[in-house]
């Protein structure tokens, strides 16, 4: 007689772009291991999903509508939940992995990677093992044995993860106003924190923050080089970052 098949890993996805949603549903549903009991854009979204299917581990996007993935990983260990979360991102590994793993993830994977690599990171996290890959593994492993008392690290390392998402969204062009909107705080609030992220990365003002920023967004979330923060002379920047200083 045929032993019955073990029953699929239930998994929670959260993702704001229902296209991705979909594509990553189908690949995660494809052999049978693994079923999608939940689906969701956003943070209010997913809390509720967490209680009304149980699910066994979740799939988290940092970018989410009304908050960050980082907000959404520390409500759900705040409350108790300890199923493993695999945070999947298009954000640099090298600059958002440790900050998810601090906030409570077990895993940290880009979304430039193929299925296989998806499939394998969730059945490690399921394991109860934690998922990052062999550059972020060494770099953190590196720090503990060499430098284990070190400050956290310089320019955008020291932000917050509050300010290090006001910051990547001052890269992507959106407004004081907007960003208020969107993250449900006040504009008095986003000023406050344009203020200590000029602090923290040296810039002298608005304008070369704006630039800073901009610079760091088109490198995928690298540093630009110091001489890189200060900005060309007004008639050189170019028309995007024009656009986003003016803002």
């Amino acid at each position: 007689m045929k032993s019955k098949a073990p029953a699929p890993h239930r998994i929670l996805l959260v993702e704001d772009h229902p296209i991705v949603r979909e594509g990553l549903k189908r690949i995660l549903q494809l052999g049978g291991e693994f079923e999608v009991c939940a689906e969701c854009a956003d943070k209010a979204g997913a809390m509720r999903a967490l209680d009304a299917c149980r699910p066994d581990a979740a799939i988290v996007d940092l970018y989410l509508q009304g908050a960050s993935g980082l907000d959404l990983i520390k409500d759900i260990r705040s409350r108790g939940h300890v199923l493993p979360i695999l945070v999947l991102s298009v954000n640099d590994e090298a600059i958002y992995a440790e900050r998810a793993l601090k906030a409570g993830a077990q895993g940290y994977l880009m979304k430039e990677e193929k299925a296989d690599r998806l499939l394998a990171a969730l059945r490690r996290v399921l394991g109860g093992e934690v998922h990052v890959s062999e550059a972020v593994s060494a770099r953190m492993i590196g720090r503990m044995v060499n430098h284990p008392r070190a400050p956290s690290g310089t320019g955008v390392d020291l932000l917050s993860d509050r300010e290090l998402e006001i910051f990547d969204r001052i890269g992507r062009g959106q407004t004081t106003a907007e960003m208020a909107r969107h993250l449900h705080i006040s504009v008095k609030t986003v000023e406050t924190h344009r203020s200590h992220i000029r602090r923290k990365l040296g810039v002298r003002n608005g304008h070369e923050l704006v630039h800073y920023a901009f610079r760091w967004a088109e490198r995928g979330g690298t540093a630009p080089s110091a001489t890189a923060r200060t900005p060309p002379p007004r008639g050189a920047v170019s028309a995007g970052s024009a656009s986003a200083s003016r803002r």
